[in-house]
């Protein structure tokens, strides 16, 4: 394994950050966007999980494909229950971390590479941002621990996360799934290997699970 590069090593040596964390609102979108920004989380606004290609085409509106998602998400962001959360460090956005029932994200539902386990109904971490400049501090996990309280509040049995599969590390961009250490410190333990016969492209994926009573006796 390569060793750590210094200014990396030298971020996970500080202190970990205070963090608050807020459920998504309409208000907060452009936080959400500076998070976003420079990934190409920027143009997805967070809607990839939640849509199928034949929903996205349906996606009411003007403008471009990216500005109707954005206006998909507000419409989220507008109900009791946020479609996730943005971490706060002082007034600015650092983190974004998804999180829902499974049955609301249609393209996970769908897809070859994450198909269920069981019938358990549970919801699902589909994808982690941490903006920039505040990586390597620890905010990823804090991101995951708060997600999984914020679902086990809202009556969630378990919580689902798809990582990519091993210790390998990649780029920061490309893990927007999370990595499969990263969950594994925060609780989550491995319900399947991953899976045989999908492309040679599609990064592997391992399905880690996460009981609510297990992480509320952790905590």
């Amino acid at each position: 394994m390569p060793p750590e590069p210094a200014n990396r090593a030298a971020r996970r040596a500080q202190k970990p950050p205070k963090l608050a964390f807020r459920p998504l609102t309409p208000g907060l979108l452009d936080e959400l966007g500076e998070v976003l920004s420079g990934t190409w989380g920027r143009g997805c606004w967070c809607m990839h999980p939640r849509l199928t290609a034949a929903l996205e085409r349906g996606l009411p509106g003007p403008g471009s494909v990216s500005q109707r998602r954005r206006v998909a998400l507000e419409k989220l962001a507008r109900k009791r229950r946020a479609p996730g959360l943005l971490a706060f460090e002082g007034e600015q956005a650092v983190g974004w971390i998804a999180v829902a029932p499974r049955t609301e994200l249609a393209r996970v539902e769908a897809s070859r590479a994450t198909p269920r386990v069981d019938d358990e109904d549970v919801w699902v971490i589909p994808c982690i941002t941490v903006r920039r400049t505040a990586r390597g501090r620890g905010i990823a996990l804090a991101l995951i621990r708060a997600a999984v309280a914020y679902a086990a509040e809202h009556g969630a049995p378990a919580v689902e996360a798809y990582p990519r599969a091993g210790d390998a590390r990649t780029a920061d961009d490309n893990a927007y799934h999370g990595t499969e250490p990263l969950f594994r410190r925060a609780g989550f333990r491995v319900v399947r290997e991953p899976l045989a016969g999908l492309p040679r492209n599609w990064a592997p994926r391992t399905t880690m699970r996460i009981a609510c009573k297990a992480a509320r006796r952790a905590r």
